[in-house]
């Protein structure tokens, strides 16, 4: 398969600078792009001084996560497959070839991550991603190797190969047609859960999704934004609720309806008994956008649901809140 590693960079000189080298060392039998957001920083001169041979997309403004991927792809029409790569992502040698190699073993596999490992603490999972990805029945995400907050030590005990419900954006190794057929990424949610949706329409579309931990890499997380952000708050939030509007069933939608909103107001409470009254604005500000997409978001959801052929058998019937609230703050066998 004729293969891109695809690392969107917006004003990341530093990041370039310090985990690149990497990736161009690690990185064999596939072509490494540089997907420029319309940086403002010294990102381009520094690829053309100390990275000449990186193919480079320059795009004319920051169209944000979602929708920079989808306009770098649309013009990588001579790629089987592309690999969107964090640009503060570290790359060991022989890190790509297992992904690629499910892509090829299997023709019913759409995307593959790696096993996430942190940069700071190379032993440890880290939060984007970690062994693979799951949501509970109320969509909050949670991974093997990563409840809530929580990551575990690194011991192999999540080295099989197998289906899970979504891999990080961090490392997404994806079939460019299946990627072009569904849209790509949601472009309206800017950055935060646009891979768990599209891994989600992927299942809802008769795909599965797959973690190789044969392949790892190593994530230092915090590059878009950091996590008590404000803006994070909102994006996660916000695009949380669409993806569930857009793609559950009739039945999780209206659980989602009945429970959400109180664990919401709980959060926003939380904040604002910390002080930190703009993570209490941003809660508030994504139920605000969420109320406004609703038209738009019915519409996308008959288009969605209505070409499913099969639902995830991925999603835990629990509540990941109410499990770590009980001490179970490792994945053990949940799923």
């Amino acid at each position: 398969m004729r293969t891109a590693v695809v690392i969107l960079n917006y004003n990341g000189e530093e990041h370039l600078r310090r985990f690149l080298p990497s990736v161009i060392d690690g990185t064999e039998g596939a072509d490494i792009v540089v997907a420029d957001n319309g940086s403002t920083d010294g990102s381009l001169a520094l690829l053309d001084r100390e990275f000449a041979t990186v193919k480079k997309i320059v795009l004319d403004k920051n169209y944000g996560f979602a929708e920079g991927y989808n306009r770098a792809l649309a013009q990588l029409d001579d790629y089987d497959c592309c690999v969107l790569l964090n640009s503060d992502v570290k790359t060991p040698k022989g890190w790509l070839a297992p992904l690629v190699q499910v892509l090829e073993r299997d023709s019913s596999v759409a995307v593959v991550g790696p096993k996430i490992l942190s940069v700071e603490e190379p032993t440890k999972f880290e939060y984007a991603g970690a062994a693979g990805g799951f949501i509970d029945y109320l969509g909050y995400p949670f991974c093997r190797g990563r409840i809530l907050s929580t990551t575990e030590v690194d011991r192999g005990q999540y080295d099989d190969c197998r289906e899970v419900f979504w891999v990080s954006g961090a490392a997404f190794c994806v079939r460019r047609e299946v990627y072009q057929s569904l849209g790509g990424l949601c472009g309206e949610f800017f950055a935060h859960m646009e891979e768990i949706d599209l891994c989600w329409r992927m299942q809802l579309a008769g795909w599965k999704i797959v973690v190789e931990p044969r392949s790892a890499v190593y994530h230092l997380g915090g590059g878009t934004l950091q996590t008590n952000s404000p803006r994070k708050i909102f994006f996660n939030h916000r695009n949380n609720l669409a993806m569930l509007f857009r793609c559950a069933t009739p039945m999780q939608r209206l659980v989602v309806a009945l429970v959400r909103p109180a664990l919401d107001l709980a959060a926003a409470l939380s904040y604002a008994l910390k002080g930190d009254k703009e993570g209490t604005r941003a809660l508030f500000a994504a139920w605000r956008d969420f109320i406004r997409w609703h038209h738009r978001l019915a519409a996308e959801r008959r288009q969605i649901r209505g070409g499913a052929g099969c639902e995830s058998r991925y999603i835990y019937k629990g509540m990941i809140v109410l499990r770590y609230l009980l001490g179970k703050r490792e994945f053990e066998k949940m799923m």
